[in-house]
């Protein structure tokens, strides 16, 4: 059975929104032998993302960048996954009360760096989520988890 694991900062209903249509969606009926792992942030460690075949990254905007928790996470996970973890399939969302640009670009940047493939747009969400924002991170979740069906 194959791991997608999810690592989200979520602060806020707004994430927590987000959060919960990425999870709906990776969960769905139609998505057959697909562990969900849920870690937030600052608590996902080398061990999940090694014993993991996907990812799903979630986190606010902060100060126009990724919030400090999912860059703590990269800081941990970078050199140690690096070889390990390249070519694995991933997926993003971020969202932020005005300016998501230094955000996208930061895990862009890593995400590149690690050799992940980025498997679906990502879901970049300003001020308070739409239904169509919250539709677009279900698509995430089940698009990055069915690509992990055996």
């Amino acid at each position: 059975m194959a791991t997608l694991l999810i690592v989200h900062h979520t602060p806020s209903p707004n994430c927590q929104a987000m959060f919960e249509a990425v999870v709906s969606g990776a969960t769905a009926p139609e998505i057959e032998n697909v562990r969900i792992v849920r870690r937030p942030a600052l608590s996902a460690t080398v061990s999940d993302v090694l014993a993991a075949d996907g990812y799903v990254l979630g986190t606010p905007a902060n100060l126009g960048y990724m919030s400090g928790a999912l860059k703590h996470f990269f800081d941990q996970v970078y050199y140690p996954c690096l070889d390990a973890a390249r070519g694995r399939p991933f997926g993003y969302y971020v969202h932020g009360g005005s300016d998501v640009t230094g955000a996208v670009r930061g895990i862009e940047s890593i995400t590149t760096g690690l050799g992940w493939r980025r498997q679906a747009q990502a879901v970049v969400v300003t001020g308070e989520p739409s239904r169509a924002d919250v539709e677009a991170c279900w698509e995430l979740g089940a698009t990055v988890a069915a690509q992990l069906m055996r």
